[in-house]
């Protein structure tokens, strides 16, 4: 225990519970061990050999009220106290490791439904836990339709926080899609509201994903769709996961929506369906305690020559172990699937499938949370393992796939998956596992392969994560690809959190590059630059939509932009709102705009490469879409492009996509703004 923790618990306790009658404050030994970090794969490394967090919060209180929580908040601020919220602990970045003099808000106290409207919107305190919200949902003939393979142990304010995805992204979209407005505790405790506007401005994408450094999030008004009366399965063998990722590709860009779209490279694929097999077979028999230390022994003493085996699987994979395979999912009506099926059937058999029937799709959906309890017995074993899930455009994706691999293979055994698919391009997800002959040795290596493999991701063009988010154990790594907005997103919290006291030390990094990403570094073309692969075009701000419109065109594709001036830029159209696009609330799984290129008032450049849905803190394309360049003016920009007569089926909404602004909430948008176009490197 650091000396004089327990006195400032003590006076913690003491101010809390004056702030906040009745709440439930405690410090003792057992609750401060209890809160003292999330499930980070790297912490087990200590928890197996029985090492105790060397670091503990000084106090845990349980608020009711968004009223309660606001008076913690402000009475932190008064003592200078860290702060930081708490859903279900499920994190697996270090997005919670408390000092002695943090305080930590467990918020399941707050886990009340308050409304459920007939718009499809119901308004949930941010402390309800995943699955008990779907299945309450599910029994009144609805589905939020996020399955995150965390829903067991974590919180509707946890997927927030993250920027989280579900299992069925493919048709309902990240969180940040499902987000109709959020009720804050930011600064001193002030409750702000904050609304989801599809033309702007528009703070919730600066809050989803800001990893409670900006604020606690207490409850949320989300999207919910009708609970689907049917669903499809198919699954298909590919001779290797590039025909299976160019099948993705095509059936994403073609209009279709599986919810569910996952391939497994040669040796994920193999394991997979090996538990297909052992779930036909009834249940395992009990191992004897010899034949488990043989294979814990055997495992420890491969795993310490990663190389070989990467190599080994890289020579013989496809061929020995029967290709990539991809599982399918469709979610609506029995007409509609039926009729989709047979679409992705086509386009998965023009890339060179064999079809392998419903059995492992259904088999996948069964047993679909299972992933997350399967480190356990690795770290048991004397080994580690854990999971890196980056994304980039279908161009790139090759070369983010194989490059990555290359980086992790010196230090651990690695397989992959694809999954979380857009039109635009996908998300990678992969698995490792290594060992070391001691706890020490066993963290070398463990650091050095994730630092490798984070500086492959951005040397591709890939997004440091996916859905993960960032915590502590990428934020090195934040400024290499986000640039500038590192600093930008300092000067929000300046204005979001003026004491500093929210989660300090996590996100952010404590350095900076030697110089930021600039956009000599992805040169603006001079005319429209098209890629084909990934259905995208990066143009300059002052290029007319017209001009775009008639090369894309030429090339079969369209903007879908609807009743819009050809004379207009680019950048006027996005800082007007992009009246006229394709609406978001229709096809969630699309966007409008994969990456950017910004000017501040300060003269300073913003970089954000294209990529698919990044999970890398705040979204910062919200400071410019809809704000009439008050922040400063989109010097280019990556647009969305449509094949010609390709439609995704809409999903129906009755939300309202523009709701006017109340006047506390105008008010912080403009002090947003006044923040982030002062933003600088140094």
């Amino acid at each position: 225990m650091v000396p004089g923790a327990q006195v400032t618990s003590d006076a913690l306790a003491r101010a809390v519970r004056d702030a906040a009658p009745g709440v439930v404050a405690r410090s003792s030994e057992l609750d401060r061990l209890s809160y003292a970090r999330d499930l980070w794969p790297r912490h087990h490394l200590g928890v197996r050999d029985g090492a105790l967090p060397a670091s503990r919060p000084a106090l845990v209180v349980w608020p009711r009220t968004t009223e309660e929580v606001a008076a913690i908040v402000r009475r932190c601020a008064d003592e200078g106290a860290p702060i930081a919220p708490f859903g279900a602990g499920s994190g697996v970045c270090g997005g919670t490791l408390p000092d002695p003099r943090t305080v930590i808000v467990d918020l399941k106290k707050l886990a009340r439904v308050r409304r459920l409207d007939e718009r499809g919107v119901i308004d949930v305190e941010a402390g309800a836990m995943g699955i008990r919200l779907e299945e309450d949902l599910d029994a009144r003939g609805h589905t939020l339709g996020h399955f995150p393979s965390s829903i067991l142990c974590s919180t509707v304010g946890g997927w927030i926080a993250a920027r989280s995805a579900g299992q069925c992204s493919g048709l309902y979209g990240k969180i940040e899609d499902m987000v109709v407005s959020l009720e804050c505790v930011v600064g001193r405790g002030e409750i702000v509201r904050l609304r989801r506007r599809l033309h702007g401005p528009d703070a919730t994408p600066l809050v989803v994903g800001s990893e409670g450094i900006f604020g606690i999030v207490t409850a949320a008004e989300l999207r919910l769709h009708s609970r689907p009366t049917a669903r499809g399965f198919a699954a298909f063998s590919f001779p290797s996961v590039v025909h299976g990722w160019e099948a993705m590709r095509e059936l994403f860009q073609a209009g279709l929506r599986p919810a569910v779209a996952r391939l497994y490279d040669a040796f994920d694929s193999f394991m997979a369906k090996r538990g297909a097999v052992r779930g036909r077979g009834g249940p395992k028999k009990a191992k004897s305690s010899l034949s488990v230390a043989v294979r814990d022994a055997a495992m420890r003493a491969l795993l310490r020559h990663p190389s070989v085996m990467n190599s080994v699987v890289d020579r013989v994979g496809d061929r020995a172990f029967g290709g990539a395979m991809l599982v399918l999912v469709f979610e609506g009506d029995g007409s509609a699937n039926a009729a989709d099926l047979d679409k992705a059937r086509h386009v998965c058999l023009r890339n060179g499938a064999t079809s392998m029937g419903e059995g492992p799709a259904q088999h996948w959906f069964k047993h679909r949370y299972a992933v997350s309890y399967r480190q356990a017995p690795v770290f048991m074993s004397g080994s580690f393992s854990d999971t890196m899930e980056v994304a980039t455009t279908w161009s790139r994706l090759g070369e983010l796939y194989e490059n990555v691999r290359r980086a992790l293979s010196p230090y651990v055994f690695v397989m992959a998956h694809l999954s979380h698919a857009y039109p635009d391009g996908c998300s990678i997800y992969f698995t490792f596992a290594g060992s070391g002959p001691t706890r020490q040795a066993a963290e070398t290596v463990y650091d050095a392969a994730w630092s490798a493999a984070l500086e492959a991701a951005i040397a591709s063009g890939g997004t440091l994560s996916h859905h993960h988010g960032v915590g502590r154990s990428k934020a090195p790594k934040l400024g290499h690809e986000i640039g500038l907005g590192v600093q930008v997103v300092r000067a929000l919290g300046g204005v979001l959190d003026p004491s500093g006291i929210f989660n300090p030390g996590n996100l952010l990094p404590s350095e900076l590059p030697a110089r930021p990403l600039r956009s000599a570094d992805l040169p603006p073309p001079r005319a429209p630059r098209f890629d084909d692969a990934s259905l995208l075009v990066h143009a300059n701000g002052d290029t007319q939509l017209g001009a775009i419109e008639d090369m894309a065109h030429a090339r079969g594709y369209t903007l879908g932009f609807d009743g819009v001036d050809p004379t207009t830029t680019v950048a006027t159209y996005l800082a007007s709102g992009a009246l006229g696009s394709p609406d978001a609330y229709a096809d969630p799984a699309d966007h409008l705009v994969a990456g950017f290129t910004a000017r501040l008032a300060s003269g300073d450049e913003l970089v954000v490469r294209p990529g698919p849905r990044r999970a890398v803190g705040p979204d910062l394309y919200a400071l410019f879409h809809g704000c009439g360049g008050a922040v400063g003016g989109v010097t280019s920009a990556h647009l969305r492009l449509h094949r010609l007569g390709m439609h995704a089926r809409a999903l129906p909404s009755a939300i309202d996509r523009d709701p006017s602004p109340a006047a506390d909430e105008r008010e912080l948008l403009e002090r947003l703004h006044v923040a982030a176009r002062g933003a600088r490197w140094s």
